[in-house]
C-alpha cells in the first residue's frame, strides 16, 4: 500500500470543519474509536478482497453512496428492500442498474460479528465508497461517521437523482437543494472517470435526440468518431450492453474524464452540459490538462460535503442489523 502514498491526499481538519453544517454536528472522525475501534480496518480489508475479485464494483459502490445521499440524505435508505406495501428506492428505475448490495451485506456482517449493533449501514456505505476510490488509485479522505440508518425508502423519491439527460440548469437545482454548489457539481461529476453505463442511458444521444426517431437525429455535441464508436456498440433498443465511461481508463480514478468532456467524447448529456457554464467549463478545461493533485483534493472535500447531506444522528434513526431490512 505504500506505493499509493501520493494518491492518499488527506483533507486538513480545519477545512473539514468548515465543510460540515449543523445537521452533521454529531458526526466525527473516529466516531467508533470506543464502540468498534477496528471498524475502518475491517471495511478496508473486506474491500481489498472484494475488489481484487471484482474490480468493476468500485464505481457501483461510489454510485450507490451518491444515490443514497441524494434521496433522504445519507441514511442507507437505498439499501432497503421493498415490502408488501411499499416499493423501495432500489427498485425504482434509476436504481435498477445498481450493483453490489450483496457485498454491502458481507461487510456489514463482518462488522456485526466484531461489534454487534454498533456500525450503521449508512456509515458502511460511506466507507466502502471512500475505499473504492482509493483502491482505484484515487485519493482517500477521513470519513465523518455516526450516521444512523433511516427506516423509510420510497421509490418515487428517486426523482431527486440527477438523470444522465439533465442540462446544467437542472443539475444546479438538484445539487443546490442538497447544499452542494457549482464546484461540487463539476468535481463530483469527475467520479465518471471509473465505471460503466448501459447503452439505454445514452441511446437518445445516438438515435433520437430531438424526438424525430431516425438515424440522423443525433446529439450534435457528440464528437463524430466517438458517436460512430458508440453506435457500433449500442443499437436503438439495447438495454444490456455496457460501455466504459472513461474508455481505456475506466478502472483508474484520474483526470482523464475531463479530457473526454473537453473533447466532446463523454457518454452522458449531463457530462457535456459542464461545458455550458463559464465556471464549470474552466474547471473541465484545466483538469483536462492534468492538475491531478488539485482534483484529488477537491474531490475529497466534495465527498466529505456530500457524505454529510441530511444525515440522521442520535435518536433520529437506528443501526440496522441487516442493511436490507429495518430492525
Amino acid at each position: 500500500m505504500g506505493s499509493k502514498t501520493l494518491q492518499m491526499l488527506i483533507v486538513p481538519l480545519a477545512s473539514m470543519l468548515l465543510l460540515l453544517g449543523s445537521t452533521s454536528a454529531q458526526l466525527s472522525v473516529g466516531y467508533y474509536s470506543k464502540t468498534c475501534p477496528n471498524a475502518e480496518d475491517i471495511v478496508r480489508k473486506e474491500m481489498i478482497q472484494i475488489l481484487a475479485k471484482a474490480p468493476s464494483l468500485a464505481a457501483p459502490f461510489l454510485r450507490m453512496h451518491f444515490h443514497d445521499c441524494f434521496v433522504r440524505g445519507c441514511d442507507g435508505s437505498v439499501l432497503l428492500d421493498s415490502t408488501s406495501g411499499t416499493k423501495a428506492e432500489k427498485d425504482a428505475k434509476p436504481n435498477l442498474t445498481l450493483r453490489g448490495f450483496g457485498s454491502v451485506e458481507r461487510v456489514k456482517a463482518k462488522l456485526e460479528k466484531a461489534c454487534p449493533n454498533s456500525v450503521s449501514c449508512a456509515d458502511v456505505l460511506a466507507l466502502m465508497a471512500r475505499d473504492s476510490v482509493w483502491l482505484s488509485k484515487g485519493p482517500t479522505w477521513p470519513v465523518w461517521l455516526g450516521r444512523k440508518d433511516g427506516r423509510i425508502s420510497i421509490a418515487n423519491e428517486t426523482k431527486q437523482l440527477p438523470p444522465p439527460k439533465a442540462n446544467l440548469t437542472q443539475l444546479i437545482q438538484m445539487f443546490g437543494v442538497k447544499g452542494l454548489d457549482l464546484k461540487d457539481l463539476v468535481v463530483l461529476s469527475g467520479a465518471h472517470t471509473i465505471g460503466t453505463s448501459h447503452c439505454s442511458s445514452i441511446s437518445d444521444r445516438l438515435y433520437n435526440f430531438t424526438g424525430l426517431d431516425n438515424l440522423s437525429d443525433v446529439d450534435p455535441f457528440l464528437e463524430r468518431q466517438y458517436l460512430d464508436k458508440l453506435r457500433s456498440k449500442c443499437s436503438p433498443t439495447d438495454n444490456t450492453t455496457l460501455i466504459e465511461m472513461d474508455p481505456g481508463s475506466f478502472k483508474t480514478f484520474d483526470t482523464s474524464y475531463y479530457k473526454l468532456v473537453a473533447n466532446r467524447r463523454s457518454a452522458f448529456h449531463s457530462d457535456w452540459a459542464l461545458l455550458t457554464d463559464s465556471f464549470t467549463r474552466a474547471y473541465v478545461l484545466k483538469h483536462a490538462n492534468g492538475f491531478e493533485s488539485e482534483f484529488f483534493q477537491d474531490f475529497s472535500e466534495s465527498m466529505i460535503k456530500m457524505g454529510n447531506v441530511e444525515v440522521l444522528t442520535g435518536s433520529q434513526g437506528e443501526i440496522r442489523k441487516k442493511c436490507s431490512v429495518v430492525n
